[in-house]
């Protein structure tokens, strides 16, 4: 399988393209700026693929530009889509990354793919908004939507909550400014979802909208009493109200029967680590386990450093 990545020098990207290509897929990067709408049109005219995977996004809640995500997320996907359209032979699959953040404050939970979306904040809105311009193309390319629930690992971004305690944890700080410990989140392993991704490409019926979940939720207080226990280290949490947002999503995690599915039609099952071997394999990369505490061995999922010299973690 031939596969055009959007977003490849990105956190999921990055991760994405390494296990793509030890599963013996091709990988090329789409390596333009989507808001360039004739540059777009003729790196893809140019392309060679069999499937299209775009995960290029503004991606972090918190950013002070509103109008951003929407000139990348809606936009930007609206330039690809439109080179795509023109290209003589569609491909087999365009599968758009859009988000959980999507649903909103739910009463309902696991939340599944026929919830009502409701968002809260500007991200939310303009990957809600990015699906509905995807309909304008729906008789042209054969698109799939996932709605990622969150997830973490090695290299993601310390503005995101998880890189940010482990690397606090792992650098022996004294403390941390976080906004509210209580919410509830999935924090998945960014392998699970570049696997779910892959599973889609082969298996994903067009038209389809699906949850990357595990179902498996966890609180901030909860994660930090994880870090302790692995790390032996203790931080002082003090809360910055600054960092309580407005409409803060307070529960959010999925029900991920459909992708199971999927991934049963494709022939494979996603490996979903339990989190102590993500926040294991992340503060190994952070060089923040002590060797003589013998934990780094319950991470099964440790992989050996990436060989790839374009996919530097």
């Amino acid at each position: 399988m031939k596969i055009l990545l959007t977003g490849a020098k990105g956190f999921t990207g990055r991760h994405l393209a390494a296990r793509a290509r030890a599963a013996g897929q091709r990988v090329q990067a789409l390596d333009v700026d989507l808001c360039e709408k004739d540059t777009v049109r003729a790196a893809v005219a140019a392309a060679d693929f069999d499937v299209v995977i775009h995960l290029a996004a503004m991606s972090f809640v918190g950013h002070a530009n509103a109008a951003a995500f929407y000139a990348v997320n809606v936009v930007g996907t609206g330039n690809l889509l439109e080179a795509l359209a023109r290209r003589p032979t569609p491909p087999q699959r365009v599968i758009l990354a859009s988000s959980a953040n999507i649903y909103g404050n739910c009463d309902v939970s696991p939340i599944g793919e026929d919830q009502p979306p409701a968002p809260v904040n500007h991200y939310a809105l303009s990957k809600l908004s990015m699906e509905y311009l995807s309909r304008i193309y729906a008789d042209r390319l054969p698109i799939l939507l996932s709605r990622p629930f969150n997830y973490t690992g090695p290299s993601q971004a310390p503005q995101f909550v998880i890189p940010k305690l482990v690397q606090h944890f792992a650098s022996r700080a004294t403390c941390v400014e976080l906004g509210n410990v209580q919410v509830e989140r999935e924090f998945n392993d960014v392998r699970m979802v570049c696997d779910a991704y892959l599973a889609l490409a082969t298996g994903g019926e067009v038209g389809g909208v699906y949850n990357i979940c595990s179902g498996r939720p966890y609180t901030l207080q909860q994660v930090i009493d994880l870090l302790q226990e692995l790390t032996g280290h203790h931080l002082k949490i003090q809360i910055n109200p600054q960092f309580i947002r407005a409409n803060e999503v307070k529960r959010l995690y999925g029900n991920p029967s459909r992708l199971r599915a999927v991934c049963a039609r494709a022939g494979c099952s996603l490996a979903a680590p339990e989190l102590r071997a993500t926040l294991l394999w992340m503060l190994h990369d952070e060089k923040g386990v002590p060797e003589q505490r013998g934990r780094v061995d319950e991470g099964s999922f440790l992989p050996p450093p990436p060989t790839d010299p374009d996919v530097p973690f």
